[in-house]
């Protein structure tokens, strides 16, 4: 088993001299990796690929879940499914009557590197006069965020693959009751991740608009967004008062069972005259929450910063960035810096397909996207092309696609020197070292420049444990070695582990990450 300490943990690694954090940039690549089908053909997604959805790397293959937008409505929906889409077309996105817009079915993909995708023929969904298209059946017709994870803690291998997926209400009365009357979430388990079974759907007339599913220290946790200070909503900040889009999180230990309680998770400060708060003033809002990764120990996320305009005025000027949020027990997240909002990923670093002719905004969206792949952080996103609320424009120029930026493993940020300071030092909170096979290494460059200590949790120094050494060149994995020692020998102990950074020879080293290795497979 492996525990991970990343440098922008400063709950793990929160004692430092001498020492900042430096945040790492994102590689971003321009083109776009997964895009909407065709106008022309009769694909689900003609319209839009929207990443409120998943990417995995599973037994060598990359695989994706996301949510399609299409033109016209499918005329084969049997009578259930056509009562889900009865009301005047394109009333999710507040277009006016003539354009048939509908917003669904969930669709799947496949690739060899994560680059290339295939949106395989599965034969679920009869769509226009065929099945040969990427649609999967599920008891609703407008739906959206495809969140996915692989449970191989699950004993039953008919629930290998759980997903979280957002549905709608029926658009015409009689509603269907279990569904209720607002858009809420519904929870589905899978062999394969493509056959799909609904198993409960636990918050029926809640409004629940999530962008990520986790499983974290035994719990399941769906982040999701809140508009505070709305009935529907069921949330408000301190004294009742109104608020903006904010990052809640559910969560329970069984996945058919959900406790009727929500937490706090992450918020961006609130005006504050407030009159000015609320989801539809003019202020930078949490965005669909937190799009989540747990790494075992550790959980770091991305969350949309929103930049909201004004109720009443333009949807199209409205824009969103990408922000980078951690958090130790995978429900409150927190900003690496001091300064709230700071973004990550911004949306000209990756900006949806540009319609020559126009300037279109972007709104970038985050969901179940980070993954460790080899010696790369892959970070999967949305770039959702805001053409504002005219049907022409929507008819023309809506479009969603997927996106990647990446980073070498691990490498969120770094702790370094200050500038012109020579020496540092970094400590970490106790932690308990595996029984047997234990093993530390570390992620860093400049390694030749970095010594190891291990001290007990009163901070003293442990005999034999002082001045080790990093093995290796810089790079992901480099082991520490202690001359005649071996880390096995504390097992079962509280330690706290000290690195020691020193500028010299031209070199000032950057620690990225710390891994403890062992205990029983």
């Amino acid at each position: 088993m492996r525990q991970t300490f990343l440098a922008i943990d400063d709950v793990s690694l929160p004692l430092r001299k001498n020492l900042c954090l430096y945040l790492s940039k994102p590689t971003v690549r321009l083109e776009p990796v997964l895009l909407p089908s065709l106008i022309e053909g009769n694909a689900p997604d003609n319209l839009a690929a929207h990443f409120y959805g998943t990417v995995l790397h599973d037994a060598g293959k990359f695989r994706m879940w996301y949510y399609a937008c299409h033109r016209g409505k499918n005329p084969d929906w049997p009578p259930r499914k056509m009562q889900q889409v009865a009301k005047k077309p394109g009333w999710l996105m507040g277009v006016k009557e003539g354009f048939e817009i509908y917003q669904g079915p969930l669709c799947y993909a496949e690739s060899d590197d994560g680059i290339t995708w295939n949106k395989p023929a599965l034969g679920q969904v009869l769509f226009k006069g065929n099945r040969d298209n990427n649609a999967l059946e599920l008891p609703h017709t407008i739906v959206s965020g495809a969140a996915v994870i692989r449970d191989d803690e699950d004993s039953d291998s008919a629930r290998r693959y759980k997903m979280v997926y957002q549905y709608f209400p029926d658009q015409t009365e009689p509603r269907i009751e279990e569904y209720g009357n607002l858009p809420s979430i519904a929870c589905a388990v899978s062999p394969d991740g493509v056959k799909w079974t609904v198993t409960v759907i636990p918050f029926v007339g809640q409004f629940v608009e999530h962008c990520s599913f986790i499983r974290h220290n035994g719990r399941f946790i769906v982040h999701s967004q809140t508009f505070s200070g709305s009935s529907w909503s069921g949330t408000y900040t301190e004294g009742g008062a109104a608020g903006g889009r904010t990052g809640v999180a559910r969560s329970t230990y069984d996945f058919d069972n959900w406790p009727d309680l929500w937490e706090w998770a992450f918020a961006l400060p609130e005006p504050r005259d407030p009159e000015m708060r609320g989801a539809h003033n003019r202020y930078d809002q949490v965005h669909l929450g937190v799009g989540a990764v747990s790494l075992g120990n550790v959980c770091v996320g991305i969350y949309g910063l929103w930049h909201s305009q004004p109720f009443g005025e333009d949807f199209g000027n409205v824009t969103a960035d990408l922000g980078l949020v951690i958090s130790n027990d995978g429900i409150r997240f927190r900003e690496l810096s001091a300064t709230p909002g700071q973004v990550f990923i911004h949306r000209d670093e990756s900006p949806a397909t540009p319609v020559p002719g126009h300037n279109f905004n972007t709104i970038l969206c985050q969901g179940n996207g980070i993954l460790n792949v080899g010696d790369e952080t892959r970070i999967y996103h949305g770039r959702w092309r805001n053409s504002g609320q005219k049907a022409e424009d929507i008819a023309k120029h809506y479009s969603a696609e997927v996106a990647l930026a990446t980073l070498p493993r691990d490498r969120w940020g770094s702790l370094a020197l200050n500038p012109e300071m020579q020496t540092g030092t970094m400590v970490s909170a106790p932690l308990t070292l595996p029984a047997d096979n234990c093993e530390l290494s570390i992620n860093a460059d400049g390694v030749s420049n970095l010594t190891v200590d291990l001290l007990d949790e009163k901070f003293r120094p442990i005999p034999g444990f002082e001045g080790g050494r990093v093995i290796g060149l810089d790079g992901l994995e480099n082991p520490v070695h202690w001359e005649g020692h071996t880390l096995t020998e504390l097992g079962g102990e509280s330690i706290r582990v000290q690195v020691r950074l020193q500028r010299s020879g031209g070199v000032s080293p950057q620690f990225y990450a710390l891994y403890l290795e062992g205990g029983s497979p």
